[in-house]
């Protein structure tokens, strides 16, 4: 099996994961905020030093300003639902992923409007259209980092300093960045970052993160209340962090495996991990190149793009082309609109999607090599 799906699941996770989940069902058990026992302080020691290495990987100073989430998408609804209001307005890009888009068109219902900022074929965003579609009720700009279909990666920093010259919080969705990209919270001007564990960040799913600035979270809404393990005397929900957006008993055995990964992304480092996707990158798009009945949604350039390639097959079903990969040469891919119609709209793809190729850190050349030579005996019949 040759599995090029991490776009979606990173596989395999670092042993150091697996290791640590079981650690804590055979040996630990207890909750965070719920006991004063040893196990129970281990447990809230390891939150703790989760929080501080998410905060050291993306440029954030304040661990009670990292909250932990049940994914990406939970983060996200809590960023749309908590912050905009009646008579808001957002602005998003062309490419954003469902987890945004069908928030927002709930929201549209209770009188919140948003735009779209339009992006080139490839899926990439002129900052400076930005500025054309900023109304006196613009409230927030929330963009993906990294498109999950055609890979590009949107200028976060430029897109920072527009937010900042206008007073208006920037929120960013890092699914495809975080972990082996550089991602700079303070220095980008970002008032909300969410992060999945479970891709780039080779954690277990079920599990994220939530950054935020204090001004921002001041002013952000819970969505969830209920009990924290403090301040227990109160029918209210805590004002101080991060016990005023983590309600209901957390997901323990998630918070060791994605300690163990975050640990595992700062030793390796991100710089190397990028290294190693691009080298990846380059090595499947050279050879794909020379296949003509294959399009590539996205650009064929690796500066500012990640490691996920989209094939929309010109001379074969897409459908078929990811069943024979899988059925004949064992490469697992995915296939279809990734939850991103907007972006497949965007690139032209719509509606018969891509099929994705997402290589990973345990990903080998050799890998990409026979994904390439199984792309192009597809192709040609």
């Amino acid at each position: 099996m040759i599995y090029l799906d991490n776009a979606a699941t990173s596989f395999p996770k670092p042993p150091a994961v697996a290791k640590a989940m079981l650690h804590y069902i055979q040996k630990v058990g207890a909750s965070i905020n719920r006991g004063v026992y040893a196990p129970a302080q281990e447990a809230g020691m390891t939150a703790l030093l989760l929080r501080e290495s998410l905060c050291r990987l993306f440029g954030h100073d304040s661990p009670a300003h990292c909250v932990l989430t049940p994914g990406n998408t939970m983060g996200l609804n809590m960023i749309l639902r908590g912050w905009l209001r009646e008579g808001s307005h957002c602005l998003v890009s062309a490419v954003e992923h469902n987890a945004v888009m069908r928030p927002l068109g709930d929201l549209a219902g209770q009188g919140v409007t948003f735009d779209r900022i339009p992006c080139d074929g490839t899926g990439r965003l002129d900052p400076e259209e930005i500025r054309k579609r900023i109304r006196a009720n613009t409230r927030l700009v929330l963009l993906a980092h990294g498109s999950n279909v055609s890979g590009v990666v949107q200028d976060a920093a430029a897109v920072g300093q527009i937010c900042r010259e206008y007073g208006i919080p920037f929120a960013l969705d890092a699914a495809q960045t975080a972990g082996h990209w550089e991602i700079c919270f303070k220095e980008w001007g970002l008032s909300a970052l969410s992060v999945p564990g479970h891709k780039g960040l080779m954690g277990p799913g079920g599990i994220g993160a939530l950054l935020l600035s204090p001004e921002f979270a001041a002013g952000l809404t819970p969505i969830i209340s209920g009990g924290t393990g403090s301040v227990s005397d109160l029918e209210v929900q805590p004002s101080y962090m991060p016990d005023r957006f983590e309600s209901g008993t957390p997901n323990l055995p998630g918070i060791y495996g994605f300690q163990a990964a975050a640990e595992f992304v700062e030793e390796t480092g991100a710089a190397v991990l990028k290294e190693h996707e691009t080298a990846l990158t380059a090595r499947l798009l050279e050879q794909l190149r020379d296949i003509p009945q294959i399009r590539l949604a996205g650009p064929w350039e690796l500066a500012g793009r990640t490691g996920v390639v989209s094939i929309d097959f010109l001379s074969v079903d897409n459908a078929a082309a990811a069943s024979r990969l899988e059925q004949e040469y064992g490469i697992l891919t995915r296939c279809g609109l990734h939850c991103a119609p907007a972006a497949h709209r965007t690139l032209g793809t719509f509606p018969q999607g891509t099929v994705r190729i997402s290589p990973g850190w345990f990903t080998t050349p050799e890998e990409m090599d026979a994904a390439a030579a199984a792309v192009a005996a597809i192709a040609r019949g």
